[in-house]
């Protein structure tokens, strides 16, 4: 089984390590990730600037190779340039904090997943709910997964994204298989000064989890479940398109 191994926290973040290093217990694990963090780049990709890719030197069980793009840049240099051979899974991950609700809209990191989908490709995104907690057995549970796929790999492209609670086993209660729930920003843009005196804004604000029933990912992870949303990259609305074509809408 191969495996290829991305993500939006950069190639030396701990999360990527940790998931490479439990993965090529099981399979031949190539990283192809980006050089520097680039969370909330969605599913961006390089097409003004030269997209620089070099393999690193290293003493692990698995082959690297750092780009200077985006998380969805470096899954299209590996599959179509870097790798011999196409992956038969493609993971994520690990994000050092959760993807839940819309925010995967803005992530890399499922973007990542998306983009290894969108090949034909199952594939998984997978975050930890906080940015130090036990990857590890985040690690081991896609792990747990991806041999299950490869007794049984899906016929058709499969996307999971997957957050755990950071806690670890200690804390976790048990997996709820869940919808995209409701996560929204209550924006603030801070309106500062940089030495020469010239202004730009800086984004914060507080985290909305309101209106989330047992069914989304924010309950779940809310209460110490792990979660596994099933994603397509299909954005039509079927509803409104079979409306459409009731009214014989036209200009």
């Amino acid at each position: 089984m191969r495996i290829l191994i991305t993500n939006d926290d950069g190639i030396y973040a701990e999360g990527i390590m940790i998931l490479a290093t439990s993965l090529c217990k099981i399979a031949e694990v190539s990283v192809v990730a980006p050089m520097y963090e680039q969370s909330g780049s969605g599913h961006g990709i390089t097409v003004h600037t030269p997209l620089r890719m070099r393999p690193l030197e290293q003493s692990h069980d698995w082959r690297s190779w750092v780009v200077q793009g985006l998380p969805t840049d470096c899954v299209k240099l590996a599959i179509e340039q870097i790798l011999d051979d196409k992956p038969d899974i493609v993971v994520s991950g690990i994000n050092h904090g959760p993807n839940l609700g819309t925010d995967i809209i803005y992530s890399g990191t499922v973007s990542g997943a998306i983009e290894g989908y969108l090949y034909g490709i199952p594939s998984i995104a997978v975050s930890i709910t906080e940015h130090k907690g036990d990857f590890a057995y985040a690690a081991g549970f896609v792990r747990d997964l991806c041999c299950k796929w490869q007794k049984n790999m899906p016929a058709n492209p499969i996307m999971y994204n997957i957050n755990v609670p950071s806690g670890g086993r200690e804390v976790i209660k048990g997996v709820r298989c869940t919808q995209m729930g409701r996560r929204w920003y209550n924006n603030v843009f801070e309106l500062r000064e940089d030495p020469h005196g010239r202004p730009y804004y800086w984004l914060s604000g507080d985290v909305d989890n309101s209106g989330n029933d047992k069914e989304t990912d924010v309950w779940a992870i809310n209460n110490n479940f792990i979660s596994i949303t099933p994603l397509t990259a299909d954005l039509t609305d079927y509803k409104i398109l079979s409306s459409l074509k009731e009214q014989n809408f036209t200009f």
